[in-house]
């Protein structure tokens, strides 16, 4: 029994964990022991278990193939010196998803089957996750429609699932941009500000022409303009411009990252000059021309912090200051990763311990 939902548990016959180094794993590719599941059918969630990590019957009329009802989350979980286990900000995660469900037309989760399952399942795989300084365990909650039928409607049958597998870094370099002024990843009245599983296909194609061309990732640019930067790939948007840290203020359009609160939380708390704006490509290139622009950078669950190093726009490419001179967004990568290993105060309570 955890909270108040019943959750059986099928333990895998022997642990896979000894066939590899958790510590040393191209990220997304190896997966932990067990999965959650739980059911919803008949206007309430049902079902809920733990069975080893595999594959499962679909069937090919299955509605989020087709009509895209699928969303998801992407959470960590951590190892300290202590050998302890935590989760940073779960309870964020566990709202956001819920407020994608609500835009795709899909039911929300009670906390006590995310909360409860989670912990479960991170008690059983925690040898899972990983002890190095920039290692983490992590963590896809989703949900798919999974009514057999075909016609456009919302599904009535649901399952939300949890999987999770051992990570390292996301980005093992700085990367280089393409600000993309063709296509548009999100457009007021959308689902931008959510986690659909739709806005993350509808980026590859952008994504690919500029990786031909040289770049890892493109910055997004508002659909009406393309004058005004929102996101860059899968990540929230900062740049430090002179003494000020600068980040496309949330709408409709911009998905509410956690890690981004987290960064402008600890800014906000050094004492450092914060604005959530629109911000024009013009602007960022006036200030590189100035040399007023100091540091650019992504930040998400997956990547924490990724450098920014140059920025193609219109043909030319302009490159950043190096990392090594970059005070703020080393300090805060360096500040979170203590947080989240236990060797810095948790001062805003982000961690979540697993009992």
């Amino acid at each position: 029994m955890t909270g108040t939902i019943d959750i059986s548990v099928k333990k895998i016959a022997k642990s896979r964990v000894t066939e590899f180094d958790v510590n040393n794993v191209p990220f997304g590719k190896c997966f932990s022991d067990h999965m959650f599941i739980a059911e919803y059918s008949d206007g309430k969630w049902q079902k809920a278990y733990i069975v080893p990590y595999g594959d499962v019957p679909l069937s090919y009329a299955m509605s989020a193939l087709h009509y895209g009802q699928a969303i998801f989350e992407g959470m960590k979980a951590y190892k300290n010196d202590k050998n302890e286990v935590s989760l940073f900000r779960p309870t964020e995660n566990f709202m956001r998803l819920n407020k994608s469900a609500i835009r795709m037309a899909m039911p929300e989760v009670p906390e006590e089957i995310f909360m409860g399952g989670l912990m479960e399942l991170l008690k059983l795989d925690s040898q899972w996750v990983p002890s190095s300084d920039t290692g983490s365990l992590y963590i896809r909650p989703f949900i798919i429609a999974t009514d057999e039928a075909i016609g456009v409607k919302a599904s009535e049958t649901y399952k939300f699932i949890i999987i999770t597998c051992p990570a390292g870094k996301y980005y093992s370099e700085p990367i280089k941009v393409l600000v993309e002024t063709n296509f548009f990843r999100a457009v007021h009245g959308g689902v931008g500000f959510v986690k659909a599983a739709g806005n993350y296909g509808r980026s590859l194609y952008p994504t690919k022409l500029a990786q031909q061309k040289g770049y890892q990732q493109v910055i997004w640019t508002d659909s009406e303009t393309h004058q005004y930067v929102e996101e860059s790939g899968t990540m929230n948007l900062m740049f430090v411009i002179g003494d000020t840290l600068l980040t496309p203020a949330l709408s409709d359009t911009i998905l509410s990252g956690i890690t981004r609160d987290s960064v402008l939380t600890l800014a906000r708390d050094w004492g450092m000059k914060v604005e959530e704006r629109k911000i024009s490509i013009r602007e960022v290139l006036t200030a590189h021309h100035n040399g007023t622009l100091m540091e650019a950078f992504g930040c998400g669950t997956a990547a924490t912090i990724a450098q920014i190093i140059g920025i193609g726009f219109e043909g030319k490419d302009y490159d950043l200051p190096p990392v090594e001179e970059r005070k703020f967004s080393t300090k805060v990568d360096d500040v979170l990763r203590s947080i989240r290993k236990g060797k810095t105060e948790d001062k805003f309570n982000w961690m979540m311990k697993i009992n």
